[in-house]
């Protein structure tokens, strides 16, 4: 079969696609048929060796296609259901990544244990089914699992445009939740307002803090995702209401800011670390998604051989949504 590999850290120009062992069905594992796979910013991590892993590897965490064949003890599919794989694989109280901690989804078969695999609804192509996984299912348990976040409260996302920022406002407008998003693109300002952001605001231009103030009659943001870290993390804690919570699940831009910790007392916030998801909440997050409340963005679809090009559009910074490969059938 066909794979994305790595066989060295590096830039694009270490993935190799390349003829790997057909992938064979264990017990209680299913055999799926490739036909998309979903980039996130964790293959671009495994790419560069943060963290580094063993060689030659075959990147990839989200994925969808059909079933081609069943392990022993496997009940419950059929030889061509559409199916889409849940990355997070739970074990010991925590959760192992299919792509980082295993081979991934980069190519044309993957066994996966059975427990891994949902229906794909018809709603959904292959190509969106494998774009929501990974993001709502951190996103899911970021704002509900952990912040409790309720409907009518007000959410600052910062940089729309990214798979869990997208994902983050797709569930905060399912679930009744006011968002503020920031980006230092007008284009995708533009496109989030068209979405229904309640307020897009330039983290590069405009003054996040006073623009979340007023928008929240002086009062401030009541949850925060935080994913970029030193960039923003001081800006954060400045327009987060009393009582606040802030959930943290990457530092894209560094990961040891100013703590600030008086803001956290005298505003008694808190600060939740969050980490992928539980069953429960990629079952959750993707009841949003087959039931129409929250839409899957897919920014651009490349063909599996040119996952280099597809890497570069993700590290560029200008998708809005999510980057995938078209597997061949």
């Amino acid at each position: 079969m066909k794979a994305i590999r790595i066989h060295e850290d590096g830039g694009p120009e270490v993935l190799r696609y390349e003829d790997v062992p057909d992938a064979v069905a264990g017990p209680g594992e299913v055999l799926v048929g490739l036909r998309a796979a979903g980039l996130n910013h964790l293959d671009v991590w495994v790419r560069k060796g943060l963290p580094s892993v063993p060689k030659p590897r075959i990147l990839g965490a989200d994925g969808a296609g059909t079933v081609a064949a069943l392990g022993d003890g496997v009940s419950g599919f059929e030889i061509g259901d559409r199916v889409v794989i849940n990355p997070g694989i739970p074990h010991d109280g925590r959760i192992t990544v299919i792509g980082e901690h295993t081979d991934g989804t980069c190519c044309e078969l993957k066994a996966i244990p059975a427990g891994q695999l949902h229906a794909l609804d018809d709603s959904l192509s292959f190509e969106e089914g494998a774009a929501f996984p990974l993001v709502f299912e951190t996103a899911y348990r970021m704002l509900v699992t952990k912040a409790s976040v309720r409907e009518g409260e007000w959410a600052l996302i910062w940089g729309i445009g990214g798979g869990v920022a997208l994902a983050a406002f797709e569930i905060c407008r399912a679930l009744g939740v006011r968002a503020i998003v920031t980006s230092s693109s007008p284009e995708k300002l533009a496109r989030a307002r068209e979405l229904g952001a309640d307020l897009a605001v330039s983290h590069a231009e405009d003054d996040v803090v006073a623009a979340v103030k007023e928008a929240t009659g002086g009062r401030g943001a009541d949850v925060v995702v935080e994913t970029v870290g030193e960039a923003t993390w001081e800006r954060s804690l400045a327009a987060a209401a009393t009582e606040a919570r802030i959930v943290v699940c990457g530092a894209t831009s560094g990961h040891s800011p100013p703590a600030r910790l008086y803001r956290l007392w005298w505003k008694q916030l808190v600060v939740y670390g969050s980490t992928m998801g539980m069953p429960s909440d990629f079952e959750a997050a993707y009841d949003l998604v087959r039931t129409g409340r929250a839409r899957v963005h897919v920014d651009s679809v490349f063909p599996l051989a040119e996952a280099a090009k597809a890497h570069e559009r993700l590290e560029s910074g200008a998708h809005f949504g999510k980057v995938v490969l078209r597997i061949p059938a």
